[in-house]
């Protein structure tokens, strides 16, 4: 019922079978969130930074077609000392012991390789909250989402917004990525805040904090068909960068765009950059992605300034998500795969 799948050289209909049952369970347990478009879902599916491994498992009938329903499908993606997990089991086959199944196999692998630990991002509400915790995962980090209907933006108050600058600092956008000239200061930004702000999250989604990661991260997002969007504060009186904010418009949801990091310098904090940047980038997405009605934010509880700033832009609290984790000997263990 499991094997072992490669995006990579899969057939279109396999392709196909998994985007289907991808819509099929966010239907279920999503129902707000829009559908993914077959744009570039292989690429999506198969594009890994340098570094990183990602293997793949589909559960179909015994004999199905590749056309055929994907009644589960699973990835580990392998870097560092951590793997996560994603694991989804159409709604009309669950509680089938699916699940288990492609966890297994994921866990074995990692097993396999001598991986410690593995992760996975859980969205609140959804089954696969107890299903994890059913599997020994314990919640290591906790974010809000926040969601942005482009339409019930109050667009003169953003422009007033994208001003309010503090003297001494302006503000750069950049379609598509920074230019190559920023990558030093622009991965050093991100690391000076990472040292200054740790909050307990396991990083499961990488980031960049040296140039050439950064050059990396960029590539492969353009690569898996997703459309990078900068905007950065600028200190004057040192041309370096104070603050920035990252948007990324997938081409498989394009209606729906994700906010990546908002990071600014902690000397810089308290001259509005934050909220000017935000501001601007909502601007400049009015114009460069004429077709985009909403986008997600995830902020942790704790990030009080954020929060308020994503409020003031017109953010709404959706739901919980959640990052689990679990050590890969036990789950052997529980899993008879060890």
């Amino acid at each position: 019922m499991v094997r072992e799948w490669d995006p990579r050289t899969a057939p279109s209909t396999e392709i196909e079978a998994i985007l289907r049952t991808l819509n099929a369970v966010l239907a279920a347990d999503l129902p707000d969130d829009p559908p993914w478009q077959p744009d570039t879902c292989r690429e999506y599916l198969a594009a890994t930074m340098p570094g990183e491994r990602r293997v793949s498992w589909l559960a179909q009938a015994p004999g199905s077609a590749p056309d055929s329903t994907v009644l589960g499908a699973a990835t580990i993606l392998l870097f560092g000392d951590i793997g996560v997990l994603d694991i989804l089991v159409h709604p009309a086959h669950r509680r089938s012991g699916i699940g288990r199944a492609l966890l297994a196999a994921a866990v074995r692998r990692a097993y396999a390789e001598g991986f410690g630990a593995v992760g996975a991002e859980v969205v609140g509400e959804t089954p696969a909250v107890d299903f994890y915790q059913a599997h020994g995962f314990t919640c290591a980090f906790v974010e809000i989402r926040n969601v942005l209907r482009m339409s019930n933006v109050d667009w003169k108050v953003l422009d007033e917004m994208a001003e309010g600058l503090g003297s001494g600092y302006h503000l750069e956008y950049f379609p598509g990525g920074p230019p190559e000239h920023l990558y030093p200061a622009y991965a050093e930004a991100k690391e000076l805040v990472r040292d200054s702000y740790e909050l307990g999250d396991l990083e499961l989604r990488p980031s960049s904090y040296d140039a050439d990661r950064l050059a990396a991260s960029l590539a492969t997002l353009h690569a898996r068909g997703m459309r990078p969007y900068i905007v950065v504060g600028i200190h004057d009186a040192t041309g370096k960068i104070a603050g920035l904010t990252e948007v990324v418009v997938p081409a498989q949801h394009p209606g729906r765009a994700d906010q990546y990091d908002t990071v600014v310098v902690p000397p810089h904090r308290g001259y509005g950059l934050g909220r000017a940047m935000k501001a601007r980038m909502l601007l400049e997405l009015r114009d460069a992605e004429p077709q985009l009605t909403e986008m997600q934010t995830w902020n942790a509880f704790e990030n009080e300034p954020m929060l308020k700033v994503n409020s003031e832009l017109g953010f709404v609290p959706d739901r919980q998500w959640f990052e689990y984790e679990a050590s890969v000997p036990e789950l052997a263990r529980r899993l008879g795969v060890g």
